[in-house]
């Protein structure tokens, strides 16, 4: 099938899916046709890597790393990294609840993304609250150059960075002035920042193997063989017995690698964790990112669904 075919065909199923009552949809015909038009849109989709982040983003996720901390003796010391960081959304999350779960701990974090001026925005921990709608910009690209931190803040957001936030937790991780919020100093202790791309192979010498490696929602932008070119690689930073997280990618992809790498899923909250991020499970089908529904009546769901795996034995 051509291009231009495909594009029309994947224009007709769309159609379709969008006529298909809810009631449908939810049947084991409309998970196929979803699944079917999914696959379409994957094929069909110009992916590319985006900034749009959430704080807290997913709550179940977060849990499960507080379960996996409890293994850690008091005092000692957590080797953890976090690729495709972004804005720092997700690297201070992390940071907020290892600090409010295991005090005691010594976090050595290192946060990697491929730009560097993302990177420098992110360190900072500065946000603002106001509309970027409603900013007076005089040009974009001059905001860009600048590091104005209204528009880097809602750089490709659709929606605010802080709306799974309450105002309790806004005032736990943040030091409020004026329409801009700080990340607090104590959240920022044992964060380093780098820039580098997440299929280096050099990576690992720059910061050595890590307990908990962080993979989440970057490989869905690659073409499928990129990604799991990638996700292998990644697989070599973890020590052995250690955890990667690795959300927000194909699930074809990383259920073959899982398999052929003999990861062991963490079962522990499951569908929690798969089902936790609002904004990817409502992105399926019609959206390359979109993530598909879990199905309690698949096998392997076991493995399929799970976003956390032990990687080898603990010497």
């Amino acid at each position: 099938m051509t291009r231009k075919c495909l594009g029309i065909y994947l224009f007709q199923t769309r159609r379709v899916w969008s006529h298909l009552p809810a009631s449908i949809r939810t049947l084991p015909i409309g998970r196929r046709y979803g699944a079917h038009l999914n696959h379409l849109v994957r094929l069909h989709a110009d992916r590319q890597q985006s900034f749009g982040t959430f704080f807290l983003r997913n709550r179940a996720e977060l849990e499960l790393l507080r379960r996996l901390l409890n293994q850690k003796p008091k005092g000692s010391r957590l080797d953890m990294l976090i690729l495709a960081c972004s804005k720092g959304a997700e690297v201070y999350s992390m940071a907020w609840t290892i600090h409010s779960a295991r005090p005691d701990l010594q976090l050595n974090l290192h946060a990697v993304d491929i730009s560097e001026e993302i990177i420098d925005f992110a360190s900072k921990g500065i946000y603002s609250f106001a509309d970027s709608d409603s900013a007076d910009f005089s040009s974009k690209e001059a905001a860009k150059r600048r590091g104005d931190v209204n528009w880097n803040t809602s750089r490709d957001q659709n929606a605010s960075i802080f709306e799974r936030l309450t105002k309790q937790e806004i005032d736990s991780m943040f030091e409020v002035e004026g329409d801009q919020v700080r990340v607090k100093p104590s959240l920022k202790e044992g964060i380093c920042w780098l820039c580098g791309d997440a299929s280096d192979s050099k990576l690992l010498g720059r910061i050595g193997p890590q307990e908990i490696v962080v993979a989440n929602r970057f490989l869905c932008h690659m073409k499928p063989a990129d990604a799991q070119s990638c996700l292998r690689k990644l697989a070599r930073l973890v020590k052995p017995g250690g955890y990667l997280f690795v959300s927000g990618i194909d699930l074809d992809v990383r259920t073959k690698v899982a398999r052929d790498l003999d990861w062991k899923p963490i079962p522990d909250l499951l569908r929690e964790v798969h089902e936790g991020d609002t904004s990817v499970r409502h992105g399926w089908p019609l959206q390359y990112w979109g993530l598909e529904p879990f199905d309690d009546r698949r096998s392997d769901r076991g493995i399929r669904y799970a976003s956390v795996f032990q990687i080898g034995e603990a010497l």
